[in-house]
């Protein structure tokens, strides 16, 4: 396993990040683990050299927190693990139970720590960017999030690049803390972070950590084109339904089985190393919940692709309208 810089920090991450979105008790997700079931892979992951974990407090409604806690507790000393989570979903009922303003970040960042079990996070991220709550008021927040000592760093998710930018001025202009890492919907059937967000994350030495390596799955092979779900959460994942629905998108899948055919890897190996060669790119945030899954994740960072084989894999993209941003 190699380790980078998450961007232009100085927080050192594996080239890999375990999701753990997976993990712990959730009615509403067939395919989650719970922390026995989990404990194998998560031990799996820290065995291969994973040291990057990422979750949020709204994945099981806090239960992915409170298993992340327990499960990176038993393997690692705190100084050794970087952990993630995110604010911004509804958490409690009520008007202010949800979003990014002062009053809901800094109360969920503590109720995230109690979950945790941790003093603060490595990275504290904004899940979506909040119409409804002015930029400098989140930002400030967050700012003040760092300053207490519950978070050593921040970041951002899906968003337009000129939120992003503009979100990263205001900081700069009021001595605030900066973004250092962008989680966003990237993979080879979803493109379109190349037009700006990429080039303005290169631009701003902001560390890129994308969500949805294998397009839910899909470019590993869950479904078939003539739909056929052959896994437990293709058959029961209505937003990935949703980010990928366009014909050609399989066109994208086929040239990546292409490609590991010819290779002797499964596809989704193909698929992460691509995008581990991809500029910006610090950490692929992936999924596992069978040890094969993290066997894909921790070959393909070893995995090169020559010039060619990424031209291969890049030439079937048709353009998509902006998603994964709500």
């Amino acid at each position: 396993m190699q380790y980078v810089n998450l961007g232009a920090s100085g927080l050192r991450v594996s080239r890999v990040c375990l999701g753990m979105m997976s993990y712990g008790e959730d009615a509403d997700r067939p395919w989650v683990l719970d922390e026995t079931a989990a404990e194998p892979i998560v031990k799996a992951a820290v065995e291969g050299g994973i040291t990057f974990f990422d979750t949020a407090d709204t994945y099981g409604h806090g239960a992915s927190e409170i298993a992340t806690g327990r499960l990176l507790g038993k393997l690692f000393a705190r100084e050794e693990v970087v952990v993630a989570t995110k604010v911004f979903m509804p958490m409690t009922p009520g008007e202010n139970g949800g979003g990014l303003g002062r009053k809901h970040v800094l109360s969920a960042i503590d109720a995230s720590l109690q979950r945790l079990g941790l003093d603060y996070v490595d990275l504290y991220q904004i899940h979506r960017f909040d119409p409804r709550t002015p930029l400098q008021e989140t930002m400030e927040a967050l700012h003040e999030v760092v300053r207490a000592g519950k978070a050593r760093y921040i970041g951002a998710s899906s968003m337009f690049a000129w939120q992003f930018a503009k979100a990263q001025h205001i900081a700069e202009r009021n001595g605030w803390t900066r973004f250092v890492s962008m989680q966003n919907h990237y993979n080879l059937i979803y493109r379109e972070e190349e037009r700006e967000m990429i080039p303005l994350c290169l631009e701003e030495g902001v560390g890129v950590i994308p969500w949805s390596p294998l397009a839910r799955g899909m470019l590993a092979g869950n479904r078939t084109r003539e739909g056929e779900r052959l896994t437990t959460r293709s058959g029961a994942d209505p937003f990935g339904d949703y980010l990928y629905a366009q014909p050609t998108d399989f066109d994208v899948v086929d040239r990546v089985a292409e490609v590991g055919s010819e290779r002797g890897v499964p596809p989704a190996q193909v698929a992460l190393a691509w995008l581990l060669h991809k500029p910006g790119v610090t950490a692929p945030i992936i999924g596992a919940t069978k040890p094969g899954h993290l066997q894909d994740a921790l070959a393909a960072e070893e995995l090169e692709l020559s010039d060619e084989e990424i031209a291969r894999l890049e030439e079937p993209y048709a353009p998509h309208p902006v998603l994964g941003h709500g």
